[in-house]
């Protein structure tokens, strides 16, 4: 099998050839080059790739793509229907996401950030206890992702549930089906979004929803910036329906250096760094998926169309 890397966005793609071609000796594995010879590939590895690859790489089969959302790929004017696309289910993304998450909810919960506040004022001051029937933690996605945020909250203690279209059960956790929407918004205080970009999903995190909430709530996307409504969010904070929010994911990215979420300081900015693809993991879990297509067997983690992931 012929194998190309085709990335718009990684500083150092020749890394990546290397790495899977230790891990694929059987196999070539060539970074694409659109001013290269082309048209001999049977497979890319892809994130963001050039617009034209699959114009000029006519014989892709298999696109192996290195995140776990494929929105963007999904949106590709000249993708074509017969390609399997094939998405990361994991690749070292679900610990971090579960981290990022963490800190937000114990910062939160804790009160380490008025703890923040009364260190640069010089005072002494405990706070109250922890209450964790108080924080509530609602899920919304349960794939690979979800799940691993909810199990890391759980054990530490907090109530935990979780929304997902099917409603599958996630040890730990509550589950909700993709129709009670509303009971699940109503027993969440802290709300961590893990869902995929679809055309049902996109705006989800609206000013309807985010009002279904407990009072004094939290917020903290990690999957995708269109999920949000960003004029929503602000006016929750400003009614004070909500507390403030953790965002690692926007609309526009990079964002924008004059946008209103920089300076509030009920808004924590990190800039999409809550979950990356680890290249060993990442590899590993290309190599293995390669080498079962190679011997006709079935693969994990091939994109559903019709569902959009």
């Amino acid at each position: 099998m012929e194998i190309v890397f085709a990335s718009r966005h990684e500083s150092n793609p020749l890394e990546w050839v290397n790495a899977l071609r230790q891990a694929l000796p059987e196999h070539s594995v060539r970074l694409w080059d659109d001013g290269g010879p082309q048209g001999r590939a049977d497979a890319a590895v892809v994130w963001a790739p050039p617009a034209d690859l699959f114009v000029r790489e006519p014989g892709l089969t298999h696109l192996f793509n290195l995140g776990a959302g494929v929105d963007a790929l999904l949106r590709i004017p000249d993708l074509p229907d017969d390609i399997t696309l094939v998405r990361m289910e994991d690749g070292g993304m679900a610990v971090q996401m579960a981290e990022y998450v963490l800190h937000y909810l114990i910062r939160e919960s804790r009160d380490l950030g008025r703890y923040a506040d009364l260190q640069a004022q010089a005072r002494w001051q405990p706070l109250d206890d922890i209450d964790r029937d108080a924080w509530t933690v609602g899920v919304m996605g349960g794939g690979v992702m979800g799940a691993r945020v909810a199990q890391a909250c759980a054990a530490l203690d907090y109530p935990v549930a979780v929304w997902s279209r099917s409603g599958r059960p996630v040890a730990g956790a509550q589950s909700f089906g993709q129709d009670d929407l509303a009971g699940f918004l109503a027993r969440t205080r802290v709300l961590v979004n893990v869902l995929p970009l679809t055309s049902g999903t996109r705006g989800i995190l609206s000013r309807a929803v985010l009002e279904q909430l407990r009072p004094d709530a939290y917020l903290i996307n990690i999957a995708r910036g269109d999920h949000l409504v960003e004029s929503d969010l602000l006016a929750c904070l400003d009614s004070g329906r909500l507390r403030g929010a953790a965002l690692d994911v926007f609309s526009r990215e990079p964002l924008p250096s004059d946008h209103p979420f920089w300076s509030d300081p009920r808004i924590q900015v990190t800039p999409h760094v809550a979950g990356a693809s680890l290249m060993a993991l990442t590899v590993r879990q290309i190599a293995d998926k390669v080498r079962a297509v190679v011997r006709g067997e079935p693969i994990t983690g091939v994109v559903d169309r019709a569902r959009q992931y």
